[in-house]
Order: C-alpha cells, then sequence, then structure tokens
C-alpha cells in the first residue's frame, strides 16, 4: 500500500522559513516524478514544485521561483520543499503527490497524495 506523509508544516512570520517533508512508501519511486502542492482557502490545489526522482530535475511555478527549493533523498525515500521568504499569500495545505508523468504540473496527473500539512504565515 502506496503512504505519502508530509510534515514539518506550523506558523511563521512572514519572511521566515519552514521546511516540509513527504516520506513515501510501498512502492519503487524511482520512475516517478515528485510534486508539491498547495490549496489556499477558497482557492484551488495549485502546483507548487516538482522534481524527477531518477535525475534530480525540478520545476516551479513561477509564484515560488527563487524562494523554495525542492530536493529529494533517495536513501530515504523522502521529498523536501525548502521554503524561505515566506509571504502571507504562501498559507496553505501543502500536499506532496506523485506521478508517473514527466515533470507534470496538473493536480489530475498525479496518482497518489499525501493527506497535507498546514503552513500559517502571519503578517
Amino acid at each position: 500500500q502506496v503512504r505519502m506523509v508530509e510534515s514539518g508544516g506550523g506558523l511563521v512570520q512572514a519572511g521566515g522559513s519552514l521546511r516540509l517533508s513527504c516520506a513515501a512508501s510501498g512502492r519503487t519511486f524511482s520512475s516517478y516524478t515528485m510534486g508539491w502542492f498547495r490549496r489556499a482557502p477558497g482557492k484551488e490545489r495549485e502546483f507548487v514544485a516538482a522534481i524527477s526522482w531518477s535525475t534530480g530535475d525540478t520545476y516551479y511555478a513561477n509564484s515560488v521561483k527563487g524562494r523554495f527549493t525542492i530536493s529529494r533523498d533517495n536513501a530515504k525515500n523522502t521529498v523536501y520543499l525548502q521554503m524561505n521568504s515566506l509571504k502571507p499569500e504562501d498559507t496553505a495545505v501543502y500536499y506532496c503527490a506523485a506521478t508517473r508523468r514527466l515533470m507534470s504540473v496538473a493536480k489530475a496527473d498525479y496518482d497518489y497524495w499525501g493527506q497535507g500539512t498546514q503552513v500559517t504565515v502571519s503578517s
């Protein structure tokens, strides 16, 4: 059974940093793209960042480019999202997900999802 468990969310002041983790288990993800999405109150779930598990190639939404960094630790089967210079508009529930589609930004392409972790940025 595939499990994806996020952690690391919390409350932070604007300008601060958080690192989210996503521990994946239940299958081999070496051919997958791992993504982070977020859903702010009253908004649709949106793409944040993605990483190819095999190559390490990354892709970011324009809204987070230069502030967020996605990475993975193959030995730990864990994907990270380092979030710096956080803004109140980054407040959302953050989800990690996995897809066989290479570097997809479409949530419909993702097969497996975590339960989400809340990030709140105060002004």
